[in-house]
């Protein structure tokens, strides 16, 4: 541990160390793999992880996805942690066909959340 931060809370640590959470530091990953299973880029089919929305709105991200019914110690769980964010996503940056294309737009939509 840093000396003199002791007292200090967790999040009041990181923003001395101007670190970002775990959660944070999460998102940029679990975007990039969600998007490669969507795009069927892993064996496991991402219909064992993932629901879809039934919803096609213009100007929507028609790759929504609805949460699971998880117990409540799966918090945690890689979907259920990303669904929110990912639903957030607009077209724009859910529809491009590489993911390559999906990383530079992610960062610049995650820059101004972080």
């Amino acid at each position: 541990m840093v000396g003199g931060m002791q007292q200090l809370s967790c999040e009041e640590r990181l923003r001395e160390l101007e670190l970002l959470s775990l959660e944070k530091r999460r998102l940029p990953g679990d975007h990039s793999a969600a998007f490669q299973y969507l795009k069927g880029a892993y064996k496991k089919s991402a219909e064992e992880l993932f629901t879809r929305a039934c919803k096609d709105m213009t100007g929507s991200n028609v790759f929504k996805l609805t949460e699971g019914s998880f117990r409540s110690d799966m918090k945690k769980f890689f979907p259920v942690r990303l669904v929110r964010h990912w639903n957030r996503l607009s077209r724009e940056v859910v529809g491009v066909p590489s993911l390559e294309v999906f990383k530079t737009r992610l960062d610049g939509v995650l820059s101004n959340l972080i």
